[in-house]
Order: C-alpha cells, then structure tokens, then sequence
C-alpha cells in the first residue's frame, strides 16, 4: 500500500520541521524525527478532514498532546493544504506568526485546541470524543449520520506522566468513548534522560485497568504497521484505543535516542547528517512536487469528497427534520434566540431567601427546555453545587443523549474535559464544584482563557459561610486568582435575579469562559434586583442618595449585607451610595464616564467582599478601605465564623467609622 512516495513525505515532514527549528534556533527535534511516520500515516491515509473547509462540522479531529512538537503539526498543515505557507513555517515561533511555539487554538486554521501543557490534551481529546457520542444520539436519525466521526490524539511519555491523563483516560474508558485513538509516540526518552529514571509503569496493563484496549507497533518507521493498528482501532466498539508506537526520538541524528535532541535544535552539521540519512536531497523548506501530490490525492482529495457527501446529506437532514437542524445550527453556532430568557424564572423580594446555587439550580431547569443542547457536568458534587438537570439521565455509554456528566471526583479533568467539548461545538456545556477546588484545574481554566474557550464554570461554596467544613474548604484566595487570569470573566452574583442575569452572561459568551461564585447560604432576593435587565455593566447603584459622601462596594452575599450597613448610616444621617459589583472585569470594560458615574473620584470608597482583599484598591483607590479576610478560615457555624472575622453589620459599620468618620 505504501511507496517510496509515502516515505518521501515523512521525511519532508522531518526536515520541514528541522528546517523551522533550525531557523528559529529555537524548538524541539526530537518528537517529529522520531513520530512523523505515525503523523503522515494518520494524517494522509486515515483522517476525515477537508484542509479547504476547516470548520466542516463531522470532521475528524486531531490533537497533538505533546505541542512541543508543533513544528511537526505545521509541516503536516502545510503539506495537507490548510491555510499556512512556507514563509508561515520560515517565522516558527517568531513574534505575530502563525506558527508559535506551541499549537493555538484559534490562531492557526488546523489545530483542534491549544495544547503545550502535557497531559491537557489528553484531557480534551476526551471532551472532543465525549461531545461527538452526545451530539450522535441527539441528533443521528436511523436514516442519516449526520454526525460521525473519530477523535485522535497524539502524545508522548510525558502526557502520561501527568495526573490529568489518569483522570481523563479513567473516565473516557468507563464511558466507553470507542471513537478516541491516542497513538502513544514510546521513545523511552524524557527532558532529563532515560525515561526509567522517573516513569516504570505497565502502560499496557495500566491502560487496560483503565477500560481501554491496547495495541502496539513495534517499528516506528514500519508504515503498513501503523496503519493497520490505526485501521484496527478503529472497528473496535468497546473502549477506547491506545496504540504504542516505539519511536526512536531524533531518529536520523547522530544523538538519536538520547535526551539531547529532546528540547534544542540539533546544529547545521547534525542536521545534515540526518537528511543524508534520510536521503533528502532538497535545501531547506523546498518541498518536491511528488509530496504535494501525495497530499493532494489524499488527504485533499478524501476530504473534499467526504465534505461534499455531507453537505448533500445534511440539506436532505433539514428537509426532513427541520427543528433538529434547527437546534442542531444553535449550537454550531452558538446561537440562542433573542428572547431566550423570557420563559427564565424571575424573582421578588417577597419570595423566601435562596443561596444562589439553589437559584442557578432553578435556573438550569428553566434553560434546560429552551434546547437539549444545554448540558452540564459536576466533579461528584451535583447534589451540593445544584447543577444536574432533573428528569434527565446521565451521559453513559447506554443513554449517550443523557445531559448530566457524572465527572466523578477529577476535578482537573473535567475542565480539560469540558474545554475539548466546546471546542467540538455544537453545545452550550458547564463543568461544577466547591469553590475552593478551582485551585484543583486552574491550569484547564487558564486553557479556557487562552483558548477562548466559552466554557461555563459553576463555583459553589463560595466563602467562608461554608463554616462546619473549616478553612480547607473555605475559599479566600480563589477570587482574586480566578480574577488574574485575562480574558476570563468572574462574576459573583448578589441574589437570584443577578444569578438569572449571570447564566445570560454566560450563554451569550462566544469566546470567553465565564465563572459563576455562588453561595451555599441562604440571601434575600432584593427589591432593587426585581426590575434588572442586564448586569453587563458589571457593577450598578443598587441604593442611591444625593451627594453621596461614602460608597459602599460589594460583591454576591456581601450586597444584602452592605445594604444593612448603609440603613445604619442613614440613621446616623451619613450619606451612603452602595454599589453591586458582580463583575470586576465586565466593570472594567467600560467606558471612563460610566465607571465615574458609579465610582466619582472624589468620593470615599469601601469595598466588602468576603476573600483576599488583593486586588480591591483599583477601586477605592489608595485612601479607601478594603474589608475582607487576608487570613485562612475557621471552622464552626457559618455565621459564628462570619461574625468572628468580622462580617456582621456592627464589625463593618465600626471599621467604617473608624476610618472615615472619627
């Protein structure tokens, strides 16, 4: 089946990818010396992908785990006919090129998601792979697969090392996802030398703990071998695949198989010695017209054919089942229609008091009828954070179309997990836990971020008043660390109407993850929340006074209670504005005149949030006052541990008076 051809392509791979290294100074030979073969082989003769439509729905992915080998991703672009030229290859990792040190999702037309950090891409390849099985069972009909395809990763020792591939490969085995094939690139090599000094397990054995089926290729550069265990794992119905492929890292370098052609380029001189090893004739990046056209009746050519097959079949899909393709575009799309909040409960104060994780809670019924492409998940915490929905069953094997995802206790992994099914598309996904545990997948969140990823976490448990649990599960320093990473969005509402207004935030969101703070405690739905329509601002006057001499500016439960300060104020004729702030980052969005309207300069400002006070003077400015908790908690009664750190109505007024008004 394979020609010198095909063995000509691998190694315009290699020197495709040494030739980026080389000019960059910069980058990791090793991985593609050594994997290129299983890459072309997986690349041109088995995946389902158009290069000319990158975003055609039911295509296969592909993740690279191991990124440090990106310079072997962007020769495969190229060569496969994606948008990404020869100079593109010319600026690896160059400032504003298209080809940086690791694959960006987003950024490069090609790559499926961002990966670099070792073991995440495992984790997402799961969410890639958990999100087609979903969407196959709400959408497939018995006369049409309109969804139908494969999701492949490549990774190396390293990625296995790292505990979020423990959790993800745990979860994907019991769920049985038969359509994820990670080709394990088994070089024995690591940063730091022989593999043997750090790693000793039976990855066979592991693996097959682990309700995969395991396979492996003996010979690297054995073509025809790779092939058929690609082929194989793919007519497996039971559990996912894992193929170990023994590479020899740098193959073709005169220090192959050694860890120094791990993570620098190998030097002009050794780089020589691999092409004429390799029997490569050409200069750098020049690519002979053979390996084009290798490409070009292959990956190309299937795909274009498979792209067309499903642009037939999906207008005969609308034709015959016009609301599921309806639905089916509001997720492609992610899309919902104007009005889709109309039928979302609302509240008034009359109502009785609500933690806001059982408001959300109530709001995830209400959103869950607007579309089945709604869904979510929690780490063994749905009974605590109020994020399953009711009357649906789990996502399982059997019941795939279940809307529930029983992430078990993996924190790490369900937002690895959740990231890979946004990047799928298709559906409107939320991972949940206590609050505290974002430490737990912050690197996931940071990934949510980079990659713009609108991927929504639910935090509950938000603060101190989780008492009884004590101070490892009383979150202090999680606010002011999720509010430091860019391009992510916290908001910490004040009571069920703001809660209401969060979820909108957060289904709206196209490219940024949103995080909703939620309380376990019991708030008063507000008077002043009943008429809100948007809290898009980020932060409101949600009490007002002529010529206000103090604002008061507080976040989620802390709003009910600056209120009660401010009535205390009043009696003592002091005039208090309070401002609700769900939102520090959508506040700081806005314009200069919105921002002084709500916070003038020349007024004193207070800010009451129950966490670090880190973070808080860029809003009441170096003369204000920050009342928070820079300490760790305590266990007792939650208002016995609020009251002793100093969140009552008397502790704060006291603070206050002392500062301002002596």
């Amino acid at each position: 089946m394979f020609t010198k051809n095909d063995q000509l392509a691998v190694n315009a791979i290699r020197c495709l990818s040494l030739a980026q290294i080389e000019k960059a100074n910069s980058g990791h030979p090793g991985l593609p010396m050594g994997a290129s073969p299983m890459a072309y082989v997986l690349f041109n003769k088995i995946l389902k992908t158009n290069p000319k439509n990158e975003n055609w729905f039911d295509r296969d992915r592909f993740v690279l785990s191991a990124g440090h080998g990106s310079a072997m991703l962007y020769s495969l672009l190229h060569l496969s006919g994606y948008d990404l030229s020869i100079d593109d290859l010319k600026q690896f990792r160059q400032k504003g090129s298209k080809t940086p040190g690791h694959p960006e999702y987003s950024h490069t037309k090609g790559v499926e998601v961002t990966t670099g950090p070792l073991g995440q891409g495992i984790g997402q390849a799961v969410g890639l792979a958990i999100a087609e099985k979903h969407m196959q069972a709400l959408y497939n009909k018995d006369d049409f697969k309109i969804i139908d395809h494969y999701t492949f990763a490549l990774c190396g020792d390293g990625d296995l090392m790292e505990g979020v591939s423990y959790e993800a490969m745990s979860l994907a085995g019991h769920l049985n996802l038969n359509k994820l094939i990670v080709l394990y690139d088994s070089n024995d090599i690591c940063l730091d030398g022989s593999l043997s000094s750090s790693f000793s397990e039976n990855v066979e054995k592991r693996v097959s703990a682990q309700n995969w089926n395991y396979l492996k290729v003996e010979d690297g550069n054995n073509l025809e071998e790779i092939y058929k265990a690609i082929k194989k794992a793919k007519e497996n119905k039971n559990g996912p695949t894992l193929i170990e492929v023994k590479t020899i890292i740098g193959y073709g370098s005169k220090n192959q198989g050694t860890n120094k052609v791990h993570g620098a380029p190998i030097g002009k001189e050794d780089f020589s010695l691999a092409k004429k090893n390799y029997g490569w004739e050409f200069e750098d990046f020049e690519v002979p017209d053979e390996v084009y056209n290798t490409f070009e009746v292959g990956i190309l050519k299937n795909g274009k054919e498979e792209n067309k097959k499903w642009d037939e079949i999906l207008k005969k899909y609308e034709e015959k089942y016009p609301e599921d393709y309806k639905e089916l575009m509001i997720g492609i799309n992610r899309k919902l229609p104007k009005d889709f909040m109309k039928d979302v409960k609302k509240y008034d104060s009359s109502m009785k008091a609500l933690a806001t994780r059982a408001s959300s809670g109530e709001i995830i019924q209400d959103l869950s009828k607007i579309t089945r492409n709604f869904w979510g998940g929690s780490a063994d915490l749905f009974a605590s954070n109020k994020t399953d929905i009711k009357d649906e069953k789990s996502f399982s094997d059997e019941n795939s179309c279940g809307r529930n995802i029983f992430y078990g206790v993996r924190e790490f992994a369900m937002a690895a997990i959740g990231n890979g099914i946004i990047a799928h598309g298709g559906s409107f996904h939320h991972v949940s836990t206590f609050f505290v545990f974002a430490d737990y997948l912050k690197a996931a969140i940071r990934l949510s971020a980079l990659s713009g990823h609108a991927l929504t976490y639910v935090f509950t448990h938000d603060s101190i008043a989780v008492g009884e649990d004590g101070p490892t599960h009383e979150p202090i320093e999680q606010l002011a660390m999720l509010r430091s990473i860019p391009n992510t969005i916290v908001i910490r509402p004040a009571d069920a109407n703001e809660t209401r207004l969060a979820w909108k935030i957060a289904l709206e969101s196209q490219n940024t993850p949103v995080i909703l703070s939620l309380t376990r405690q019991n708030l008063p739905n507000l008077k002043q929340t009943e008429n809100l329509e948007d809290i898009n601002r980020g932060a409101y006057v949600i009490k007002d006074c002529e010529n206000p001499e103090l604002i008061l500016i507080a976040t989620g439960s802390e709003v009910s209670l600056a209120l009660e300060v401010s009535n205390k104020f009043e009696e003592e004729n002091k005039k208090v504005r309070v401002v609700s702030m769900p939102s520090m980052e959508l506040f700081r969005m806005q314009d200069d005149s919105y921002k002084n309207e709500i916070l003038p300069k020349e007024v004193k400002k207070v800010s009451i949030e129950m966490a670090s006070t880190f973070g808080w003077s860029e809003f009441t400015g170096d003369d204000g006052l920050n009342i928070g908790i820079d300490r760790f908690g305590i266990s007792g009664k939650g208002e016995e541990v609020q009251d002793e750190l100093g969140f009552c109505v008397e502790k704060i007024k006291e603070k206050i008076t002392n500062k301002f008004f002596k």
